[in-house]
């Protein structure tokens, strides 16, 4: 297994499902500049009504399939419900630069239906932080060839006067100091408060190629109207300078003198409190400070339309990139339009009718070429398939991709069924066969759910995204998705791992973090250990994971995790959200009141408990013998915390702990000052940390698998349905979700409670399967009240653990196991009718645990552990749960079928 180091991109085609638009497929031409081709195809009724599969609301369409590689990929556009009138619209590779379309129009009504296709194409360009317009025009420096630009964010050293939490922990894989905006020349400059305190400091190592004489160094800058921030230079100028502010970008230059090529430093530093945004600064000689010029570039979306000599098919040229696009077709009524606009959801509806135009007009900020194919007729309960390409290149390239498809017209179904044969499919046992159609589309959705460009430390990156709707980094999300793609495809799990870790000793960030600082990156480390013993790629993700955890328990520079003289861990200064429940009530209540300062919830603790025990058997196998050291000190020093000062015997839960303003420990937080605040999903973490006793074990089960509590008939409510704060409408708060289902399933493994693993896994599973089969759709949660499923529509994110249920019940050569079994090594046979597996238990002794084995459904077993026979459940055939005692902490676990 391969691994890109420091890399934060996704190992993906350029081709692929990477729109923010309308579905269809996209082309990267360069992915350093951000600029993304979309070619997306709508189906719709001739003359009536036209479906726009817009990705950022339910729009009517559904991911079908998908191979791993996104080579291969199809939507389902349903035109009448339920699979009345659709179009499966697929795209598979022809080559690098070649994707064959394939629209199978189906009609299964007993009346004729008239049909159109739409082939839209258009330029994309980077919009400069979530949620923002695209950008239409962009900043530009021009300046002399012996002229230097140094862009303001590519400095050595930045640092803050007044030390800030997020010093060492920037969001959204951005350098300290950093800020994204449009007018910024690249997107970036330095700013957050940049200069308001005295001693802000910023270092740039500058090279010049040659000597400059009679130097000048141009400043471009933002300081608000009427204001002046100032600064003392070093380095290769020496000096005070004010810049004054307008609330605009201004541009100053100073004189510096002669300057010898080479090395040199220039270093600001504030003497005022007033803050500027910096762009950056030009060196130059005087004589050509006039050349010096920044300029507002106006994108040019509209490209050269070029007709070529068949008839059915047209190239396009956009200015911003070499690239040429072209696109054919087999059909013979069409009509080739274009659509000044950037938005089609109004404007195309609008237009359904109008079959006379070639232009329409919208708000001409943005521009389609429209490839209009009608009308296409289906008889009663028959199918019609069209084929179309997308490709690119130079002229020349695009023309012989043209012609090699016309060619090949007659293989063109035989090319289409040798890419769609690589679509992913599991390898399932006949007794999850039920559950196989949602299984299917969770698969498809997660591997599709990839967005181009999401800027990341200073580049454009693909990305995989809980749903579109999201476009930028999220941390918490991005552990379950990699956790599902593990059970689809273990290198697109590791880019999803690697992209969230940062090199050692990195200045802007212990890891890449967005959101909810909950370490799931860890439990992707862990399972692919499990499931591949592979020293490479410990050694390689090992002491990035630990920078990570040094930083979320408070043990390295700059984190503020912990402060309290409780050693419990908070997270509050690095997003609002401790455990990603947002609308959890005492989460609510201590932002309301503003007691962040003071309270400490319990999962961040728990959490750290449980990342410091993974690292410590990772640690054991490197044999690293003073990390392990430090991992049990971390572990001891936040177990005594959380029973010291959270539990709570009345309630049976574990509850957030308040302190006083030095910061000790004053009591567990009330509702109303009656009951725990806590009753739900964050007061049964230590449950899931290990470090319960067993009474507070046997009781916090109780809480979790009761019908007055938490249990419901959909799974586990995020909130104790007894507590005087449970909510029916909320978004946690009167919800089941999957993710921390899958900590708690985890943790039933581990104390060996197999029936109580599979209950949470089979309900989520016959749950799910409901949801889709009843609406294709692959939501983010389920409303307790109605089991229906809720939020986002095409969720790859927090919905993932369904396939990891799936598998671990139903997928052969899989051994699960919860979060204290570490697997030295394991092997099964080619028709996994048998299994050896080295095992080391982090337990006590005496513990019980429980082990799951995927195997051969047409063969009885038995099982051995150390020798001694192992008594199982075969919960569905080839399915055994192990019902293990710690008598010793490792050993060869053994699965021999029987003659």
């Amino acid at each position: 297994m391969n691994i890109v180091e420091n890399s934060h991109d996704l190992r993906l085609p350029n081709w692929g499902p990477y729109t923010k638009k309308y579905i269809g497929i996209s082309h990267i031409p360069d992915v350093k500049k951000g600029l993304r081709f979309d070619l997306s195809v709508f189906p719709g009724f001739y003359r009536r009504r036209i479906n726009i599969p817009n990705v950022m609301w339910e729009s009517g369409y559904h991911p079908w399939e998908a191979a791993t590689d996104l080579n291969y990929f199809s939507h389902r556009h349903e035109l009448e419900w339920k699979d009345q009138v659709y179009s499966d619209i697929s795209f598979s590779e022809l080559d690098d630069n070649t994707r064959l379309i394939r629209c199978e129009c189906v009609n299964k009504t007993e009346i004729y239906q008239s049909l159109v296709l739409h082939f839209l194409a258009s330029m994309n360009y980077p919009s400069w932080h979530m949620y923002a317009d695209e950008g239409y025009y962009y900043f530009n420096v021009e300046y002399p060839e012996d002229a230097v630009w140094i862009d303001g964010v590519d400095y050595t050293d930045l640092t803050f006067a007044v030390p800030r939490p997020t010093d060492f922990l920037v969001p959204d894989g951005l350098y300290r100091g950093e800020v994204r905006d449009i007018e910024f020349v690249n997107g970036s400059g330095i700013g957050k408060g940049f200069g308001g305190n005295v001693g802000d400091m910023v270092t740039y190592q500058v090279t010049l190629p040659q000597d400059i004489c009679n130097g000048h160094i141009v400043f471009r800058y933002r300081v608000q109207n009427g204001s002046t921030a100032r600064f003392s230079f070093g380095g290769l100028f020496t000096g005070d300078l004010s810049f004054e502010g307008t609330g605009e970008f201004t541009a100053i230059n100073i004189f510096v003198g002669d300057m010898k090529a080479g090395e040199h430093t220039l270093i600001l530093k504030s003497i005022g409190c007033e803050a500027i945004e910096l762009d950056g600064f030009v060196i130059s000689s005087k004589k050509d400070l006039e050349n010096i010029r920044f300029e507002k570039v106006l994108r040019d979306t509209h490209p050269e339309i070029i007709a070529c000599s068949d008839e059915k098919s047209l190239i396009l040229k956009y200015k911003d990139t070499e690239n040429y696009y072209g696109m054919a077709w087999e059909f013979d009524k069409f009509q080739i339009r274009e659509i000044f606009s950037d938005e089609l959801d109004r404007l195309m509806p609008y237009n359904a009718n109008n079959h006379i135009h070639t232009i329409l007009k919208g708000n001409g900020e943005g521009h389609f070429t429209n490839v209009f194919l009608r009308p296409i007729v289906l008889e009663p309960n028959s199918t019609k398939v069209l084929y179309g390409i997308v490709c690119t290149g130079s002229m020349s390239n695009v023309n012989k991709s043209i012609t090699e498809f016309r060619s090949q017209s007659f293989n063109l179904e035989n090319l289409y069924l040798q890419k769609k044969e690589k679509a992913f499919s599991f390898n399932n046992k006949s007794e999850g066969d039920e559950y196989l159609f949602s299984q299917r589309r969770m698969a498809a959705t997660l591997l599709t759910n990839v967005v181009y460009p999401v800027y990341n430390r200073r580049t454009f990156i693909r990305h995989n995204t809980p749903g579109r709707w999201w476009d930028c980094l999220y941390t918490w999300d991005s552990g379950f998705i990699g956790l599902g793609l593990l059970e689809l495809d273990i290198e697109r799990a590791l880019d999803c791992l690697n992209a969230y870790l940062t090199e050692v000793g990195d200045k802007h960030g212990a890891f890449i973090h967005h959101g909810s600082p909950v370490p799931t990156q860890f439990y992707i480390f862990k399972e692919v250990w499990n499931r591949t013993q592979s020293k490479e790629l410990l050694e390689y993700f090992y002491p990035k994971l630990r920078q990570y955890h040094r930083f979320l328990s408070g043990r390295s520079e700059g984190s503020t995790t912990r402060r309290l003289k409780s050693n419990m861990i908070t997270t509050w200064d690095y997003f609002y959200n401790s455990g990603g429940w947002d609308d959890y009530p005492p989460q609510v209540y201590v932002h309301k009141n503003k007691l962040t300062k003071y309270t400490a919830p319990v999962v961040n603790t728990a959490q750290c408990i449980m990342t410091a025990k993974i690292l410590m058997m990772a640690a054991n196998e490197l044999g690293i013998s003073e990390d392990v050291k430090e991992y049990l000190e971390d572990i001891k020093i936040f177990s005594e915390a959380l029973q010291k000062y959270s539990w709570d015997e009345k309630s049976g839960y574990f509850g957030y702990v308040q302190h006083n303003e030095a910061g000790n420990p004053i009591g567990i937080m009330k509702y109303e000052d009656s009951c725990n605040y806590n009753m739900g999903m964050d007061g049964v973490y230590p449950l899931i940390a290990g470090i319960c006793t067993e009474k507070q074990k046997e009781g916090l089960i109780n809480k979790i698998f009761s019908n007055k509590n938490m249990w419901t008939k959909i799974g586990i409510s995020t909130v104790d349905q007894s507590a005087p704060y449970y909510k029916k409408e909320g978004y946690w708060n009167g919800a089941v979700w999957m993710p921390h289902q899958w900590f708690i399933w985890k943790a039933m493994l581990d104390i060996g409670r197999a029936d109580l693993a599979y209950r949470i896994a089979e309900t989520a599973l016959s749950i799910w399967k409901n949801e889709v089969e009843a609406s294709y759709n692959c939501y983010e949660h389920f409303i307790v009240e109605s089991g229906r499923g809720a939020g986002w529509h095409q969720f790859g994110g927090l919905s993932t653990p369904v396939l990891s249920w799936y598998c671990a019940y139903y997928q052969q050569g899989l051994l699960t196991t919860g979060f204290n079994t570490w697997i030295v090594n394991r092997e099964f046979s080619h028709d996994y009718s048998s299994l050896r597996a080295s095992i080391k238990l982090y337990c006590d002794e005496g513990s019980a645990l429980a082990v799951i084995a995927t195997m051969n459904p047409n063969y009885n077993y038995r099982v051995l552990w150390n020798g001694s026979k192992v008594s199982f459940n075969e919960r569905v055939k080839g399915t055994l749960e192990l019902n293990m005692t710690a008598d010793v902490l490792s050993g060869e676990l053994v699965i021999e079928r029987l003659k």
